[in-house]
């Protein structure tokens, strides 16, 4: 028998009960409703969290550019947290295109179009057994004029270094709430980026990371010394 997936929810009150009723639930509780096994290697079961959640919310646009529910234009993010509510890391928004970075706006990125409207699903980890793992209480996020417009400088300021040729001497120190990191399986993989001539190079692909600093202030309601904001989450 395949796994579940519920079909996407109808509206934004509808999500929002699909998400309170996930807070407190084990991840092994949410796979045996799904019929979906934990058992394996670390290598196969990294994503399944995720993948878990968006079938118990009925998420549907899987790797597509466009947000995780599409009707209702919201993206959904999974964060691993301390059983303190602190993330444990930086969390994925999106691939960086670094072969149209000189061409790049923040009006029509793909960053703008996945933080316009979060729901933040903070996932409790505590020891390694991955089906003890709690769910907690979720955030609906919208950013704050101000928020934006930090996370716009930070964009800006980004993929404006690579357009100029930087993407190799680029770090993750750079950027106040976003961060731009290397971003594949192995070294192997490349794509094109600007080197400092107008040419192109080959270099790693990069993604798009929101701090931990950020996310911490979003789930917790509370200012953060790194950011100064408070994360207008809501529930």
């Amino acid at each position: 028998m395949p796994p579940l997936r519920r079909p996407p929810p109808r509206d934004l009150a509808e999500l929002r009960l699909r998400a309170a009723a996930l807070s407190g639930r084990s991840l092994g509780e949410l796979a045996r409703a799904l019929g979906v096994s934990l058992a394996g290697p670390p290598q196969r079961t990294k994503g399944l969290v995720g993948q878990l959640v968006e079938r118990a919310l009925g998420a549907t646009a899987g790797n597509a550019a466009e947000p995780d529910f599409p009707a209702l234009g919201v993206e959904l993010k999974t964060v691993p947290v301390a059983p303190d509510g602190t993330p444990r890391g930086s969390t994925f928004v999106c691939t960086a295109d670094l072969e149209g970075a000189s061409r790049a706006s923040w009006a029509t990125s793909t960053v703008r179009r996945r933080l316009a409207h979060v729901l933040f699903v903070p996932v409790i980890v505590e020891g390694d057994e991955l089906a003890a793992r709690r769910i907690g209480c979720p955030r609906f996020f919208r950013p704050t004029d101000e928020q934006e417009a930090l996370l716009r400088a930070d964009f800006d300021d980004l993929i404006g270094a690579v357009g100029v040729g930087e993407a190799d001497t680029l770090t993750a120190r750079a950027g106040r709430c976003l961060q731009l990191r290397p971003k594949a399986q192995n070294a192997a993989v490349q794509t094109l980026a600007p080197d400092d001539d107008g040419a192109f190079i080959l270099t790693g692909p990069r993604g798009f990371y929101l701090r931990r600093a950020f996310i911490a202030a979003v789930l917790a309601d509370a200012p953060t010394a790194s950011t100064g904001l408070v994360g207008k989450a809501t529930w």
